[in-house]
């Protein structure tokens, strides 16, 4: 299980302070404050999104030993228009946001807590009044390549494509996937694929697809990274932006529940996805537009004083037009890097691209 290094050896005050009211609650047959346990978390139902909750909420006890022995939390599960409705590309459903849209309705509502998300799936502007109140390290970022029954990785790892024959059925449904490979070989057909990871593996096995593409973190999460035939280093596919990252959103007003959340935040992962998502919020395209955008830090222990570098691309679905630029500056600077670069990609593309 990944989860992010802690910044202390001892609970922080924000911890210290909540368990010691939890117990006061725990002692009272009349709570004598507004927060009521157990705490509502708030989730898709699919293995992954269920492994990225539990892996959370075993980093937030491990830090507050009090609230797992309370049993504190109690799961959600809450399926989402995203997860309804598979025969169909997001853009055609409604575009951005539809992996998350009921969670930060019942979120609002008051129904659950908080939420815990897959971060690339989050929309770049949340519905006023919640914010993304913590962001756990980051796994793998890259994307992997899954070839079907019959076919083999190519000897030549500068070419991972060529393990694909000529005119083979890619099972994609992401834009920022397809357009990229397009761009190297324009030969390769598409057909949508969508799902929850094994769903995807099972129709590739079932032959209705020569190839699919899944993210390795995925992967990884669930124990299956044996099934990624090659993984694909970012200078051959630029990542999602958030790929890899567990994101929590909170009400805004929901001070005491933001102190605890921020307590176990991985400074990493807030700075990369930072920069990410400025860079996505700048191009402001829409699910129909391929947007890549990659984050990393060049000195990761040098920490608020390190550098970040930033890789940032946007392309049309055919992959006839694709841009790809790079750039470096103060990890503290992550957001401005972000919509710089932001604005240096839609200068310089065409305004089609952008149109919904």
């Amino acid at each position: 299980m990944v989860s992010a290094q802690p910044s202390q050896t001892s609970p922080s005050p924000a911890l210290q302070k909540v368990a010691a009211e939890a117990a006061a609650r725990r002692k009272t047959t009349t709570p004598q404050h507004r927060r009521q346990l157990p705490l509502r978390v708030g989730t898709r139902g699919s293995p992954l999104a269920l492994w990225q909750t539990r892996a959370f909420l075993t980093r937030l006890t491990r830090f507050c030993p009090v609230l797992r022995d309370m049993n504190a939390f109690q799961e959600h599960l809450i399926s989402t228009t995203g997860d309804q409705v598979q025969n169909r590309p997001l853009a055609e459903i409604g575009g951005k946001g539809l992996f998350a849209k009921e969670i930060h309705e019942a979120l609002l509502d008051g129904r659950i807590d908080f939420a815990v998300h897959s971060l690339k799936d989050l929309e770049t502007t949340l519905p006023p009044g919640l914010v993304l109140a913590c962001t756990m390290r980051r796994e793998d970022a890259r994307d992997a390549l899954i070839l079907g029954p019959g076919l083999k990785p190519a000897k030549d790892s500068n070419d991972p494509y060529s393990a694909l024959p000529k005119g083979a059925l890619v099972g994609c449904a992401s834009v920022r996937r397809q357009a990229q490979m397009l761009h190297v070989r324009p030969d390769l057909r598409f057909g949508l694929l969508r799902g929850n990871v094994q769903t995807r593996l099972d129709k590739l096995a079932a032959r209705q697809c020569d190839a699919t593409l899944l993210a390795l973190a995925g992967l990884r999460r669930l124990g299956m990274e044996d099934r990624a035939s090659i993984v694909l280093d970012p200078a051959v596919m630029v990542p999602s932006a958030g790929q890899g990252i567990v994101g929590v959103t909170v009400r805004e007003s929901d001070i005491e529940l933001r102190e605890l959340l921020a307590a176990i935040e991985d400074y990493e992962a807030r700075a990369v996805s930072t920069a990410e998502r400025a860079l996505l919020a700048e191009l402001d395209g829409s699910c129909r537009t391929p947007i890549g955008g990659y984050a990393r830090l060049l000195q990761p222990a040098a920490g608020p004083k390190g550098e970040l570098h930033l890789t940032g691309l946007v392309a049309s679905e055919d992959g006839t037009f694709l841009l790809r630029r790079e750039v470096t500056g103060p990890a503290t600077d992550a957001e401005r890097i972000g919509r710089e670069l932001g604005r240096n990609l839609r200068a310089d593309s065409p305004a089609d691209i952008f149109i919904d």
